[in-house]
């Protein structure tokens, strides 16, 4: 089948044809329609992982998929074949990812049915930063409605859906952006949208919000220094939150995604209750991955990259 993967860490990622893979017992085999791009992909091919997990070379790529179960495997299953699913797939070794036309995937892994009335497109661009936005807001920070929340890099995957789902749970959102995209957030359901290149933030949140805002919840600081500045605009008592593992002991939390079908099954039901829909950047064939992950590099999405194996 063909896939894109590297053949060594920081090596260019490329078209390959690499064996289709067979599902074992409990397991089911996804012919891939859609798979979407994360930061985290890059990463991996960069050699995030290595030391910490086993890898194999090629290492195909890719995280976020949607597409029909093609073949189960052996036992017992859940799924039948023709099953619309999405999910992740995230198991060791780190390499047969979803780059691909093809993905094994245990069925009581990270992987959910896709219930009628929701399009497999929409379904893939959800299932990484969909299920960050909604565990943030389940147990990252307690907000009760009415509360004010302050969104740092609100533009990308992960902060179009806080921002809807926030909203749909009557919170107040400030989004943060760098760039023209305050119309785009404030259609999201952010009340507030600050442009972070023409204004300053803390003067912008302080009108937004006087007194400070309930909870910070920061997406793009790397650094604690960065995310200090961003915490000092939270009212005494606050919750601080960071993605980036940037939040210093005792001042915040460094939030990590446990990823889990039930998860899933949470965000496919708030996607089709219209609380969540993460808009397509771009839609590329396998040919073009190299492009889009250079381009993700960069910065500055402004919602997801689906690929079409």
């Amino acid at each position: 089948m063909r896939a894109v993967a590297v053949q060594a860490f920081g090596a260019t990622p490329e078209v390959v044809h690499v064996p289709k893979p067979t599902p074992g017992p409990g397991e089911v085999l996804v012919k891939i329609e859609y798979a979407a791009l994360n930061p985290f992909d890059w990463q991996v091919a960069d050699g995030l992982l290595d030391g910490r997990a086993p890898h194999v070379f090629p290492l195909v790529l890719g995280l976020d998929f949607a597409g029909r179960v093609d073949v189960v495997g052996p036992g017992e299953n859940r799924f039948v074949v023709g099953d619309a699913v999405y999910g992740q797939a995230g198991r060791p070794p780190v390499g047969t990812g979803t780059y691909a036309e093809y993905v094994t995937v245990p069925q009581d892994s990270t992987i959910a049915g896709v219930p009628d009335g929701l399009a497999l497109r929409a379904a893939a661009a959800l299932p990484t930063a969909g299920m960050t936005a909604l565990q943030i807001l389940r147990t990252g920070v307690a907000l009760e409605p009415g509360d004010s929340l302050l969104l740092v890099g609100a533009a990308g995957g992960v902060g179009s859906a806080l921002t809807q789902l926030a909203a749909a749970r009557d919170l107040r959102v400030v989004a943060v952006v760098r760039g023209d995209e305050r119309e785009r957030m404030r259609a999201l359901g952010a009340v507030y949208a600050i442009d972070a290149t023409e204004e300053s933030v803390r003067e912008a949140c302080a009108r937004a919000v006087p007194g400070g805002v309930d909870a910070v919840i920061d997406l793009v600081s790397a650094d604690t220094e960065s995310f200090d500045a961003y915490a000092s605009l939270m009212r005494p008592g606050g919750a601080a939150l960071s993605t980036r593992g940037a939040a210093p002991p005792g001042k915040g939390v460094n939030f990590r995604l446990t990823a889990t079908g039930a998860l899933l099954d949470a965000l496919a039901a708030a996607a089709l209750a219209g609380e969540v829909h993460l808009p397509v950047d771009a839609e590329y064939p396998l040919e073009k991955v190299p492009e889009a992950l250079e381009r993700n590099r960069a910065g500055g999405a402004r919602g997801k990259t689906l690929f079409v194996p």
